[in-house]
């Protein structure tokens, strides 16, 4: 048994709001923020990282998001991503529910 997009979930940077992967239609980065879109009639963003006073994630971070979200679909668990920042920068993590 694999998992499905609605076993995966996303943190934001500030580890206020949960959003379900599946939920999400646009993955955008502006710079400093990456946000993400949600499948709604209101078309509700969420910011996911925001970076305005620290380093700035990758060009391609939002890309990376999607990569994760593609690999964890071929799991079994339900699973937790969330963005890091450390001295490297920013990235993705992952951890079961």
């Amino acid at each position: 048994m694999s998992a499905n997009a609605s076993d995966i979930w996303i943190v934001t940077s500030d580890g206020r709001d949960l959003i379900r992967a599946d939920a999400i239609v646009v993955v955008r980065h502006d710079g400093d923020r990456v946000t993400a879109q949600l499948h709604d009639e209101a078309k509700v963003s969420v910011t996911l990282v925001d970076s305005s006073k620290g380093p700035q994630p990758s060009a391609d971070f939002h890309r990376e998001l999607i990569r994760v979200v593609a690999e964890l679909a071929d799991t079994s668990e339900a699973s937790v991503v969330r963005p890091r920042q450390d001295d490297r920068g920013w990235r993705w993590t992952t951890e079961t529910l």
